[in-house]
Order: C-alpha cells, then sequence, then structure tokens
C-alpha cells in the first residue's frame, strides 16, 4: 500500500473522530433569557439580577403550547456578576437558561445614578453568550419591577415585543441605539457622552403641552394600550448616569451624530403664517452631518456643523398654500432651519455648561490634530476644548416637498 493511500485512510478515520455528539443540548432542554434586570442592595457588591424567561412554544400554532401557559418566567436572584447570578438560577430552573437570545439589559435608574453600572457589565465583554448588540436600558423603576410589570397588549411573545418596540422606537428616533458595543467604545474612550434607552411603567403627570417628541418615558398623554412607554434616553459620563434627555433632544442627538445611520423621521414644525398650527412633515436625512473642527492650541477651537435634510410635507391642518406659493415656500424654509437650528443650540449649549461633553461622538474629528494618544489626552476634549468651543449648527434644507397632492380642501367652499 501506498504512503498516498494510507494518508488517505488516516484521513478518513480521523474524520469518525469529528462527529461526535456527546455534548449536544436539545432545543427543548434549554430556557432562553430574553431580558435581563439589575438592581442595587444594600450590600455592597451583590446586586439584584431578575432573568426574563421566555417560553417560545406560546403564540406559535407549531409549537404545541398549551393556551394556559404563561408567555414567559421572571425570576430574581442575588450575585456580584451576571454570569454567576445565571449560574444560581440554573439551580432552580428546569431548562438550562442561557443568554444567547437576550435583548435587552434593564438597570434601575437607582444602579445607573450610582457608577456601579460599568463594573457589572463587565462580564458581559467577557462572555459569548450576550452578543454586542443587546441594548441597554435605563428604567425609572427597580428593573425587577419594570420587567414584572411590562403586559404587552398585542404580542404574547416577549423577545418579539422587545425586538419591535425598540426597532421602531430607533426608527422614530425618540430613543438611542445603545448596545453595549458602543457603552464600551465610548466609556474607554472617555470623551463622550453615552445614550441609553430611558423607559418606565410608571406614569408621571402627563405633560400635556409638550409636541410629539417633547417627552420622557412616563410623561407621554394617552389612553388604552400598555403603560410601558419607551422615549428619551439616559446620559452617562465616564459610566455613570447624569440625565435624562427628552426625545426632542435624542433625536437631534441623533442627527448631530455621523456614526450613526439616519433615514427619516416624522416630527412637526412651527406654521411660519398660522402660528397657532404645527406643519407635519417627514424629516429626511440621507448623508451625514458635515463636522468641522478648527483646533489650535492655546485658542478657542471652532466647530461647524452642516447638517444636510430634506423635509416632505404630510399635513398642513391652518390649510395655507405653501404648495404653491413660492413666498409661502421660502417662509417655511427659513422657519423649519431655525427652529432646528435653534433647539440644536438650546443642546449644543446644555452639553457645554451642565455635561461638559457631548453625545454626537464629535472626538473622532480631532484626534488627527495630535501625533499620539498621551498628546490627545493631555489636550483634554472634556475638560478644556469642547465646552470652550464656539460652535455653529446649520441646517440645510435641500429639497421641500409635498407629497402628491398640491391643493387642500377650499374651506370657503366647503362651508358655504
Amino acid at each position: 500500500m501506498t504512503v498516498k493511500k494510507i494518508r488517505l485512510l488516516l484521513s478518513l478515520f480521523l474524520l469518525f473522530l469529528l462527529v461526535g455528539c456527546y455534548d449536544k443540548i436539545e432545543l427543548e432542554q434549554q430556557s432562553y433569557a430574553v431580558a435581563l434586570g439589575v438592581d442595587q442592595t444594600d450590600e455592597k457588591g451583590v446586586y439584584r439580577f431578575t432573568f426574563q424567561i421566555t417560553n417560545p412554544e406560546v403564540g406559535y400554532s407549531a409549537g404545541g403550547g398549551s393556551a394556559d401557559e404563561p408567555p414567559n418566567e421572571t425570576v430574581t436572584t442575588t450575585g456580584s456578576d451576571i454570569l454567576t447570578a445565571m449560574s444560581t438560577v440554573n439551580s432552580f430552573v428546569s431548562k438550562r437558561m442561557t443568554l444567547d437570545h437576550t435583548k435587552v439589559i434593564v438597570i434601575s435608574e437607582e444602579l445607573a445614578r450610582s457608577g456601579d453600572f460599568i463594573q457589572i457589565i463587565q462580564s458581559a465583554s467577557r462572555t459569548t453568550q450576550i452578543r454586542r448588540a443587546v441594548q441597554i436600558v435605563v428604567s425609572k423603576e427597580k428593573a425587577a419591577d419594570f420587567l414584572n410589570n411590562i403586559k404587552p397588549k398585542m404580542e404574547a411573545r416577549t423577545h418579539k415585543y422587545f425586538q419591535y418596540m425598540i426597532t421602531r422606537a430607533k426608527q422614530t428616533g425618540i430613543i438611542p441605539d445603545a448596545d453595549i458595543h458602543r457603552f464600551f467604545q465610548i466609556t474607554e474612550g472617555d470623551a463622550d457622552l453615552f445614550l441609553a434607552i430611558y423607559a418606565t411603567n410608571e406614569k408621571s403627570e402627563p405633560k400635556e403641552d409638550g409636541n410629539e417628541d417633547e417627552f420622557i418615558a412616563g410623561e407621554i398623554p394617552h389612553e388604552g394600550g400598555s403603560e410601558t412607554q419607551f422615549m428619551g434616553s439616559a446620559v452617562f459620563k465616564e459610566g455613570k448616569m447624569i440625565d435624562v434627555l427628552d426625545g426632542q433632544a435624542t433625536r437631534l442627538s441623533h442627527v448631530l451624530d455621523y456614526t450613526l445611520d439616519m433615514d427619516e423621521l416624522l416630527s412637526t414644525y412651527p406654521d411660519p403664517i398660522k402660528h397657532e398650527y404645527r406643519i407635519s412633515a417627514d424629516y429626511i436625512q440621507k448623508t451625514a452631518a458635515e463636522v468641522k473642527i478648527d483646533y489650535q492650541k492655546n485658542k478657542k477651537t471652532k466647530i461647524d456643523v452642516t447638517v444636510p435634510f430634506q423635509i416632505e410635507v404630510l399635513a398642513i391642518p391652518s390649510l395655507v398654500d405653501y404648495a404653491q406659493n413660492i413666498e409661502y415656500q421660502e417662509m417655511l424654509k427659513q422657519s423649519i432651519e431655525e427652529d432646528l437650528e435653534k433647539k440644536a443650540d438650546d443642546l449644543i449649549k446644555k452639553t457645554q455648561e451642565e455635561y461638559s461633553s457631548e453625545p454626537f461622538y464629535w472626538s473622532l474629528f480631532i484626534r488627527n490634530e495630535f501625533k499620539d494618544v498621551p498628546a490627545y489626552e493631555e489636550a483634554d476634549w472634556n475638560k478644556k476644548i469642547y465646552p470652550n468651543a464656539d460652535i455653529t449648527i446649520n441646517f440645510d434644507l435641500e429639497r421641500l416637498g409635498f407629497g402628491k397632492m398640491l391643493n387642500d380642501t377650499n374651506l370657503s367652499e366647503v362651508r358655504d
């Protein structure tokens, strides 16, 4: 027998050694924690971990599950970190629990403001079970209460509820993109602010006079539906929560951030002719904001930001003829640009005076001004450069559209 044949037979024999299934775990032997909650305790270094475990057979016709089965099971235990807490839960949950399909990590506002969260979340970067796309949510109440009180009205499957709810809210811009990877990226960079999703089941005093995005979770006036609200963002600086931004400021932060994809969002703007009305429109941004930084040592840094965007008008409750009147269109164009610039200026002022940092990831644009990391750190973006910078925001409305219908209803003809 030739050497070539011997090698071929040996290779075939080795293949049989690789096809063992001694360590396989059947799907029905596993349970999946779709949400994880973390709260403080009275003991230092010990935290309460809440796992919401989904029942995959509920809401799935081919699954064979009973109609009386609950959609999920929520369990709570104590521990020093996520992985040891999960190990404890596996001692009293019938199926082996995994974090492979976890959608959100919910932390209470109390814990977020304490500064301990960064120590807890470190284990997430060391395990392959928790995906880097998991979203960080800050709840106004305790995380365990938040998860126990979520009662979806139209979605029986808990994992789908979180997926649909967060995806839709992110598309409208009222909550930030707050995955674990971005948290570590920004926090370890030690220059910018991280925005986490803000949510609650507790109703605050309704804010009756706000526009559609000028709320934080708990303030939105509504009747019916679920009590759970996702709106606004929790502001983190150096891993510690310092404030809450409403939906409008969260949208602007998204618009001004070069690193985030921005498509379109529905919003309203003041009617420049009939001030008691507001005009509804699609805000469309196909290209990212252009950020130019003029840095000179021992001088004020100048930051110029240009935001190109388009507007597709959807509703004009005042029935002013903007669609066919060029003069009115110029008034509307200027009014929208000025409205956005004023809101952006107010947000910039707040970040400079109160936070001494920004959630727009602008520090990326100045790093090439320095020869190495120590030189960049010595210049100090947070304490010296950004808080004292001269910042100019320009919104450039490139196209003003009015949809398929040019003429609105003529009230003089209807109400004769």
